[in-house]
């Protein structure tokens, strides 16, 4: 079961249930794959709205890690949703909302 309260979520990725947490490991990479970016930054960014395919691939690739998978990008890149485009999507504001706002959702 995942703990709301520590940032986690669980989704189907692939065809499995995922757990993912943006940890502080997790948060420092997506600085680094996002130009050095603070963690802020990184939250006013995608209060937008605004993601790429790229960036959901590596918040996604970045939660799974943190959750302790071992995948790489290329792998999350290849993995199936349902829902498409917008399961991705979903999948990516629920991660950044369990991290950035605190709510137990």
């Amino acid at each position: 079961m995942v703990n709301r309260h520590r940032g986690e979520i669980e989704a189907e990725l692939g065809g499995e249930r995922r757990v993912l947490v943006l940890t502080l490991g997790a948060l420092a990479e997506l600085e680094d794959a996002f130009g050095g970016e603070d963690m802020l930054v990184l939250a006013t960014r995608f209060e937008t709205g605004r993601i790429s395919a790229r960036d959901a691939i590596r918040v996604i690739g970045a939660g799974l890690r943190g959750a302790g998978a071992k995948v790489s990008d290329d792998d999350v890149a290849q993995m199936s949703v349902a829902g498409g485009a917008a399961g991705y999507i979903a999948i990516v504001a629920d991660l950044l909302t369990a991290t950035f706002s605190g709510d137990e959702a």
